[in-house]
């Protein structure tokens, strides 16, 4: 039986995988702590000693927005160069180079049926891949060969109940998963709206004064401060009031996460990494939830009652 040993609430920003001379340039001089958080969470939790708790990443990407269906990645490897579409200045010709788990991604889609949702595993090794998982991958997965990392997209079509369902069936498909110990990661932000193009460059550093307005702020402080309180049951009740100030891809990343941890029943307190900074006016943080001594209560909810169509045929 497969378990999840872990999971983070993880930003991706580009600038974290720039040259440091231009981190400092952008950031007044000074690192942004998004990057020293990522390497003490890799030294915590990813590698050494703490390396032997778990063999694959499931990364929950918000940056890849499917249409009919969820999409689980099935190569048994992918490799490559990625240039951003988005940003190739700064994300241009990053090798990667990390193995896949057909096995898991098959299981996970097995379980679309019981939860009332649609779920696709994809071997194509032409699928492309995003910036949300490679960036993470470069801080936390290069140079560990063994590890394989999976990446699951989010539905635009989605609402919040449709990613929790994603959740719970990626919870029964890892327990499906014979001896698999994986962590999870919810790739993305919280607020989540930038500066237009003529002021940006005048809110680039990281303080967060600069994220796009006070009350979004807030907003973040306040859900960071219920994650460490382990009050997940706080931050999925009040999503109506945070989808006000446009988390990232609608904090569906993070919805799917806490699908497979128990929902309002979770309560794994997160450990902060770095500071809550800036991004251009979007708010960032790291956050990682240790699994809890009894385990992620809640979780092998029961299957879902509404009923499914066949997958749509576009």
């Amino acid at each position: 039986m497969g378990e999840i040993v872990g999971a983070g609430l993880l930003a991706h920003v580009p600038t974290i995988v720039l040259p440091e001379a231009d981190r400092l340039e952008l950031n007044e001089g000074k690192e942004i702590t998004l990057v020293t958080g990522l390497r003490e969470l890799r030294r915590d939790v990813f590698e050494g000693d703490a390396a032997n708790e778990y063999d694959t990443v499931v990364v929950l990407d918000s940056h890849w927005a499917t249409t009919v269906e969820f999409v689980v990645t099935a190569q048994q490897r992918r490799a490559g160069l990625f240039t951003s579409e988005e940003l190739p200045r700064g994300m241009c010709r990053m090798p990667y180079d990390f193995p896949g788990d057909p096995e898991l991604a098959y299981n996970i889609e097995k379980f679309a049926d019981r939860h009332g949702t649609w779920i696709t595993a994809i071997e194509d090794e032409y699928l492309p891949i995003y910036y949300a998982t490679i960036n993470l991958w470069k801080f936390l997965g290069e140079g560990l060969p063994d590890k394989r990392w999976v990446t699951i997209g989010v539905c635009q079509t989605g609402d919040m109940e449709d990613h929790l369902r994603l959740g719970r069936a990626l919870a029964d498909g890892i327990a499906a998963t014979p001896g698999r110990r994986v962590l999870l990661i919810a790739s993305g932000a919280l607020s989540h709206t930038f500066w237009p193009l003529r002021e940006l460059r005048d809110h680039e550093a990281s303080d967060p004064v600069h994220i796009f307005t006070p009350e979004a702020r807030e907003a973040d402080y306040k859900r960071i401060a219920w994650f460490k309180e382990g009050r997940h049951d706080k931050v999925l009740d009040t999503m109506d009031e945070f989808w006000k100030f446009k988390p990232e891809a609608k904090f569906f990343h993070y919805l799917m996460m806490a699908g497979a941890l128990g929902e309002q029943a979770c309560v794994a307190k997160a450990r902060q990494y770095g500071e809550y900074e800036n991004s251009i006016g979007t708010g960032q943080v790291h956050l990682w939830f240790d699994r809890p001594a009894d385990g992620w209560t809640g979780t092998g909810l029961p299957a879902a009652s509404t009923p499914r169509t066949p997958h749509s045929r576009i």
